[in-house]
């Protein structure tokens, strides 16, 4: 039975995937539209250079690129400069004072869509790299699927151990848990998944659905801001970006303690029950079997290898599909308990009414 469960959960994984559209590697554009490049950054000196790289690689030549410089502290504004030189397609706006009740990336990005004049909007985070052609891949895909939002998420350049751990799990997340035809052929909003590295917005269905603004306080506002556009009438997609979309979201294992803090309790909806679930869940499919697998080996019961094999099994399909690494695979207990680890820690912080942490800013 408990082998049965597992061999299911391989099966729906593949099958779930036949439903997450990837990028074409040959675009073909109805129309070439203006398409407005938004950056927020805040305190990113160390990835100006490389993001800069990538947009004026890109080979979408009607862009706009906008970024916003989010009252940084360090030589964000320094490099910025230095990096566009006298690039007459960017446009590097001051962010104003965060408003109470704001998160701070919401207002950047609201800020920055005020002064887009593109009819579609790409929301990029300052970490992201991409390929020449991504840009018109994705507005190549949004129209082929007649959506007003594409979004997706990254190949992960993982470097800290805990990244290591912890990032590898979004992939893992999307293609367990979210049944992703309801996801792209419906407008069923609690099977929605965004990513706000990576969001492509129709201009027009944007602003008539409200924007950022709509999510203010959001600190998961990608996946709130998504439900919104399906709550309109539109339609979102989700696809599979990774092999022309790269990130790096972390530097040090703190960072990545403190990103996944602030999202981890509030991606489930603060729901006590959802966060026992999924403990029981991970504890007992995905924790427990190595220790299967131990016991088998020493008493000779081999057949309690196969619920760790198939584990690893899922996860190296995953990461397969998704351009990670496959070797990570062997790590999914590990994985596991940390993201289990750090759901508890953020569920606490949640009932001790904490704050949590991002960037110099602080978020109740």
């Amino acid at each position: 039975m408990y082998i049965g469960i597992h061999l299911f959960f391989l099966g729906w994984i593949i099958i779930n995937r036949l439903f997450l559209p990837c990028l074409p590697k040959q675009p073909e554009l109805k129309e070439e539209p203006l398409v407005s490049v938004l950056v927020p950054m805040r305190n990113e000196e160390r990835n100006v250079e490389t993001l800069i790289k990538s947009l004026k690689n890109a080979t979408y030549r009607h862009t706009e690129f906008i970024i916003l410089n989010d009252q940084s502290t360090d030589g964000t504004q320094q490099a910025l400069e230095q990096a566009i030189a006298k690039d007459q397609r960017f446009n590097i706006i001051m962010g104003t004072e965060l408003p109470k009740g704001w998160v701070g990336k919401v207002h950047a990005c609201h800020q920055l869509q005020q002064v887009a004049s593109g009819d579609f909007l790409l929301f990029v985070d300052a970490d992201v790299r991409f390929r020449p052609k991504a840009i018109e891949q994705s507005l190549s895909l949004l129209q082929q699927k007649r959506a007003q939002l594409l979004t997706g998420f990254p190949a992960f350049d993982v470097s800290p151990f805990l990244s290591k751990l912890l990032v590898p799990m979004l992939h893992f997340v999307i293609l367990f848990h979210l049944p992703l035809f309801l996801a792209n052929y419906t407008k069923f909003k609690a099977a929605t998944a965004a990513n706000g590295m990576w969001m492509l917005f129709e201009a027009t269905s944007y602003r008539k659905m409200g924007g950022h603004a709509i999510v203010y306080n959001s600190l998961v506002e990608d996946v709130h801001i998504a439900r919104k556009v399906k709550e309109h009438g539109f339609k979102v997609i989700l696809a599979n970006i990774t092999s022309s979309v790269k990130c790096r979201m972390y530097d040090t294992n703190a960072e990545v303690w403190e990103g996944f803090l602030k999202n981890s309790y509030a991606g489930i909806g603060r729901s006590p029950f959802m966060a026992i679930v999924l403990i029981v869940f991970y504890t007992i499919f995905y924790i427990l079997p190595p220790f299967l697998a131990i016991y088998g080996v020493f008493t000779g019961m081999y057949s309690w290898l196969l619920p760790y094999a198939l584990t690893i099994a899922q996860r190296w399909y995953i990461d397969m599909v998704t351009n990670q690494r496959w070797y990570l695979s062997v790590l999914v207990p590990l994985q596991a308990f940390a993201m289990l680890a750090v759901l508890i820690q953020s569920m606490r912080k949640s009932y001790k009414k904490q704050a949590y942490s991002w960037k110099g800013r602080h978020y109740s």
